[in-house]
């Protein structure tokens, strides 16, 4: 680094933080009272593009190290009942597929998804110890009723072998389908659901949001060529990374690929190629730009969606497993929160 950038640098770290923001925030927390909450954010690849091949033991190794963390909390990519319901009732906005049809557990349960989402939580503030077989099955239709599938899924697995069956709301249909998430290529459900039922949680929750999706620009056709050639021109540095990581994914064991996708230079790239090439393409329309806001509104909405799950119990342990691409914004935004600390993920996964 030449002594010209040298001094740029350090011109640049001593504005002080007063001339980006009229209070500082950083220092509120510092005498907190309690301890603080522990947040670990995961980037995983999207396990929907694996082989049909795909053996889940390959992230039996990955497992064992979030065990190690010992999480209170797990979150997941996928929306809540609560914003399908939502979407289900405006469809003319977000689209008549925003979600999977819950037609079948509702058919079963008798009951739509906010009234499963009410009974789902009136069930877990009174859940037992030791609960019977029975109750599992229960909030297991509850829960896919409730558009909560990974959650069921987590008691479904806590079932003994033999009490895996019809029963309790759960008719053969819903136990069809627990038998065909078993099999899905999905980190939702071979990593956190697994860790989840490997820990004793009940639950798993749900944290995306694509509320603000809805761009409206006069031709979307053009919208998407903008942010596209955006993303091609500013990405040769990580279709090279890619090329590694796609050996990698082909591996019995999956830990090396994770320790990868989650090293700071990686996240790097990833944020260049995505929001940084964005910002720097030229577009008349501003169409590029649009998508970064687009993309911050998104996560701001998950970032707030995960403070949501432990805002009643501070000093927490908390594993959010989310799309590689998303973690530069989490850890920077939730590390930002008043009493919240970002746990290393490379000391984790070591």
């Amino acid at each position: 680094m030449s002594k010209w950038t040298k001094w740029v640098w350090g011109l640049i770290a001593a504005v002080p933080f007063a001339a980006q923001a009229q209070v500082d925030l950083r220092a509120l927390d510092r005498d907190m009272a309690g301890p603080r909450a522990q947040v670990l954010v995961l980037g995983t690849v999207h396990l929907s593009g694996m082989p049909a091949d795909f053996n889940p033991a390959s992230l039996d190794g990955v497992l064992n190290r979030l065990a190690a963390f010992r999480p209170d909390i797990i979150t997941i990519e996928t929306e809540s009942g609560e914003e399908c319901d939502l979407a289900a009732r405006h469809p003319a906005k977000y689209g008549p597929d925003y979600c999977v049809p819950t037609d079948a557990a509702m058919a079963a349960t008798g009951l739509d998804v906010p009234v499963a989402i009410a009974e789902v939580d009136r069930m877990l503030k009174t859940w037992p110890a030791q609960p019977a077989p029975a109750q599992r099955r229960r909030l297991a239709a509850l829960l896919l009723a409730a558009n909560d599938r990974a959650s069921a899924y987590v008691q479904w697995l806590q079932l003994p072998e033999a009490e895996r069956r019809t029963g309790d709301s759960l008719n053969a249909a819903l136990v069809e389908l627990l038998g065909q998430i078993e099999k899905r290529n999905n980190e939702n459900y071979q990593l956190a659901a697994r860790l989840a039922a490997r820990l004793g949680l009940q639950r798993v929750h749900a944290v995306d949001n694509h509320t603000g999706d809805h761009i409206d620009v006069p031709d979307i056709k053009a919208f998407v060529r903008g942010i596209e050639a955006a993303w091609a021109a500013g990405g040769t540095a990580l279709k090279e990374r890619e090329k590694r990581e796609e050996v990698l994914s082909l591996a019995p064991d999956l830990l090396p690929l994770y320790r990868v996708i989650n090293d700071p230079e990686g996240l790097r790239i990833r944020a260049d190629v995505n929001v940084g090439a964005a910002m720097r393409a030229k577009s008349a329309e501003g169409y590029p730009q649009m998508w970064v806001a687009g993309w911050e509104i998104r996560n701001l909405r998950m970032v707030a969606n995960i403070r949501e799950t432990f805002r009643e119990r501070p000093g927490v342990r908390v594993l959010s497993i989310v799309g590689v691409t998303h973690k530069p914004w989490f850890d920077h935004w939730l590390g930002q929160l008043q009493g919240v600390d970002i746990v290393d993920v490379a000391g984790v996964l070591k």
